[in-house]
């Protein structure tokens, strides 16, 4: 009978919204840009993954429009089964040359990549030692592997040594070590070199998740790998197509032959799922092409990033420090995450688009608006974003931080 299950969930529901921590779905009335309509308001976009600004790209979007004329809508199957069309593997082959990898195989998200790496490379007799604030994929990636885990506090090389010292300690076969490239609440960067000397003093390899950095971050755009001198020291890379390079859908694994070799035998999500959509191969081809040669978009991002920065901490917002578009404002204390809601729900009033995060998705405490900045943003945005801020501060009684430094 549904009737308990029902007032179950109902208390669930309930104790969901009393803690403050209820997610509504603001709907978007237009595509996805640096300039949006919403069921509320028009506003500037600062809360999208839209880096590049490829998302309403024309040329991204003529593509797509036209390999549904020569593709088709979808694939209706499996890869192994009769999913993989030529430009499927065009796409592998084009993120294996951009990343400096032996071969890439494609998943339906990157959700989906985490998802079917581990179980198939790691099993009993392995250990896998994990950064403590991955993403939630490779979180759950992990826990379906029957392989030990390990877990060290970020970005900590003091500890990941203790970790690495017990998995050898325990006689562990194959050891990995697990990083996001860019944590994406914080905006912090993995020390990807400290990481790999680590990794080959205790002969382990090194898996990072990407997302956050493909197509923007380093000098041609390669990622945090290429950001530190490490492109040929990462073993497997997990990525996103949903992000900077289009901002669709897909995500892959890209490493060395054997890796992508097995698991195009025995990862399930993989041999489960749905091909990735033809016009969201043909989108992403396109993304990837641009994103090559996206040198000066790459540098605008940068100096919006630099820009808002700087306005924002001349107005009294404490920020996390960082060089990534990444850019928390923090809202510490016991009313933080209330704080951060109403001064989020303001700026929409406002015209500026912004999510406030709070715990469970970030500490007790450690309330803040995530803001990401866009190659797609003027001048002008960034610095209408930081008056929204102020002006919604000052209407939801927000004191100032104190001046920094």
């Amino acid at each position: 009978m549904y009737g308990t299950t029902k007032d179950e969930l109902a208390t669930t529901l309930q104790e969901i919204k009393d803690a403050g921590l209820w997610k509504s779905e603001r709907q978007l009335t237009s595509p996805q840009s640096a300039h949006v309509t919403t069921n509320r308001a028009e506003a500037l976009n600062f809360c999208a993954n839209n880096y590049l600004g490829l998302a309403d790209h024309p040329e991204v979007e003529r593509a797509a429009a036209e390999a549904l004329s020569e593709w088709g809508f979808g694939m209706a199957s499996v890869r192994f089964i009769c999913g993989t069309q030529s430009q499927h593997k065009a796409l592998e082959a084009a993120l294996s040359d951009f990343l400096g990898t032996e071969d890439t195989i494609l998943y339906s998200s990157c959700f989906d990549a985490n998802g079917g790496v581990f179980e198939v490379l790691f099993g009993a007799e392995d250990a896998i030692i994990s950064d403590e604030l991955n993403h939630a994929s490779l979180i759950d990636g992990i826990r379906l592997s029957k392989a030990r885990r390990f877990r060290y506090k970020n970005a900590d090389m003091a500890d990941l040594r203790t970790q690495l010292e017990a998995a050898r300690d325990q006689g562990a076969r194959r050891v990995v070590v697990v990083t996001d490239g860019v944590f994406s609440m914080d905006g912090y960067l993995a020390p990807l070199r400290e990481i790999c000397d680590l990794a080959e003093e205790f002969g382990a390899m090194v898996m990072v998740d990407d997302s956050h950095a493909v197509g923007f971050v380093g000098d041609g755009g390669r990622g945090t790998p290429e950001h530190f001198g490490v492109m040929d020291r990462v073993d497997i890379l997990s990525g996103t197509l949903g992000k900077a390079l289009g901002g669709a859908s897909g995500g892959y694994i890209s490493a060395h032959q054997e890796i992508v070799d097995l698991l195009r035998q025995r990862s399930r999500p993989y041999l489960f799922s749905n091909a990735v959509a033809p016009s969201v191969v043909a989108g992403s081809l396109k993304a990837l092409e641009i994103a090559r040669d996206s040198a000066e978009p790459r540098k605008v991002l940068q100096r919006n990033a630099e820009l808002f920065r700087r306005l924002m901490t001349e107005a009294g917002f404490e920020l996390l420090p960082g060089e990534h578009a990444i850019i928390p404002v923090m809202f510490p204390g016991e009313d933080g995450a209330r704080e951060a809601g109403q001064v989020a729900d303001a700026m929409l009033e406002r015209g500026v688009y912004v999510i406030p995060f709070s715990y469970p998705v970030v500490p007790q405490g450690r309330a803040r608006i995530r803001v990401q900045l866009s190659a797609a943003h003027s001048e002008d945005d960034v610095r209408s974003c930081v008056e929204a801020f102020v002006a919604a501060r000052e209407e939801v009684g927000v004191r100032p931080a104190a001046p920094q430094g």
